[in-house]
């Protein structure tokens, strides 16, 4: 069966997550910032991910703003930097996460071969808007679906499902891709085809299943549509 539709996870994947701290240790009197700013980046998005694999096993849920607040608030205080104003200013940045570079040539090569696109990610509606938005992106995707319809986090099933719910689509027709290899391996095991953007190199997750393609980035997805 041939595939109609691309999706992608947006954190990681099409938006560049350090790029808040980054952005914000680059600015003037941030010297203390600029010392620990790659150990926070990790940090931040390593207690963002558990809290909500923690959350959804709990059955706990809250958004993924608070989720993302909470994780800095950790990884501030791992650094000693717990400081409101700069707290601010990183989510503030967060916001507006640059997209990688090859995102919008290649969203706009999948549209031109005719195939719908979309986001599928743990993202609140209003955190991926404003992303969507500040990226310059949102007339290059048909949809953008949040985690906030479900109530619960990826990689849930029920996560996954809203796929075929907005697109009518078998998982068979679906191109599902993210950076996190627990995801993609989770999609796999879902039935979507599946690309793992393994930017870091890193080894296969001992998951239920694998990803059907591994790439160092983005610019390749639509040679396996």
């Amino acid at each position: 069966m041939p595939i109609t539709t691309c999706v992608f996870d947006a954190y990681g994947t099409l938006f560049d997550v350090t790029a808040a701290a980054r952005a914000a240790a680059a600015e003037p009197g941030r010297g203390a910032l600029a010392a620990h700013w790659p150990q926070i980046a990790r940090d931040w998005r390593l207690k963002q991910l558990e809290y909500s694999w923690l959350r959804a096993v709990a059955g706990r849920h809250v958004d993924f703003w608070q989720v993302t607040g909470d994780g800095l608030d950790w990884a501030l205080e791992a650094a000693g930097l717990q400081d409101a104003e700069l707290r601010e200013r990183l989510l503030a940045l967060y916001r507006e996460l640059a997209p990688y570079p090859e995102v919008a040539e290649m969203l706009g090569a999948l549209k031109a071969a005719g195939k719908a696109t979309a986001i599928l990610s743990n993202g609140s509606r209003e955190m991926l808007d404003a992303a969507v938005e500040s990226a310059g992106i949102g007339g290059l995707l048909d949809a953008v679906l949040s985690v906030d319809e479900v109530g619960i986090f990826k990689p849930a099933d029920a996560v996954y499902d809203m796929v075929g719910a907005r697109f009518g689509t078998a998982p068979e027709e679906v191109l599902f891709v993210s950076s996190n290899g627990w995801d993609a391996a989770a999609a796999a095991g879902y039935g979507f085809r599946t690309v793992w953007v393994n930017r870091a190199g890193a080894p296969m997750d001992r998951l239920w299943a694998r990803p059907d393609h591994i790439v160092a980035n983005l610019t390749s997805v639509p040679e396996f549509v």
